[in-house]
């Protein structure tokens, strides 16, 4: 490849998109948004208005390789509420906290070179660490290596403590 040739831009999956953090990071440096899965009606209104030419799907548990081609990174943060110390702590028990099972089987289908995958720190204690054991478990049969780490948004100029675990 010459040194004048393009790179094709990074193409990446977000699921469980919210209002998409992930485009707001990776937009500017030239990523590619592939697709968006998001179930709540306001967070796809807001998608629908700031990104009309992405594709918006709804449940990520329908998703084939159909529906957003090729890609180099999945990303999404699962509900967190069965993981939540403050919510009921039912973990993988609950369906929400199951999605967590299903984020892995996407990766299993898409086989993105990355995956990236965020939740509240209470993952890492829930049914004594088990839960995020299993999910990391599921990455690795999916033949990912990995590493988590607690990043807190106060120290990323959001004034407010809003801790999260990133794997």
């Amino acid at each position: 490849m010459s040194m004048d040739a393009k790179k094709p831009p990074l193409r990446y999956l977000s699921v469980c998109s919210g209002i998409e953090a992930a485009t707001a990071a990776w937009h500017p440096v030239g990523w590619e948004a592939a697709g968006f899965s998001e179930i709540d009606g306001f967070a796809c209104s807001i998608l629908r208005h700031h990104y009309p030419d992405v594709p918006l799907h709804g449940d990520f548990t329908t998703l084939t390789n159909a529906d957003y081609g090729t890609i180099d990174l999945l990303v999404g943060g699962t509900p967190c509420q069965s993981f939540s110390i403050a919510g009921l702590r039912k973990g993988l028990d609950d369906d929400r906290g199951n999605l967590a099972l299903e984020f892995i089987r996407l990766a299993a289908r898409a086989r993105p070179r990355w995956v990236v995958w965020e939740n509240v720190p209470g993952v890492l204690s829930i049914d004594g660490g088990r839960a995020f054991g299993s999910f990391l478990g599921g990455l690795a049969e999916c033949g990912y290596g990995f590493a988590y780490r607690v990043l807190d948004a106060q120290y990323f100029g959001v004034p407010q403590r809003r801790r999260r675990v990133f794997v």
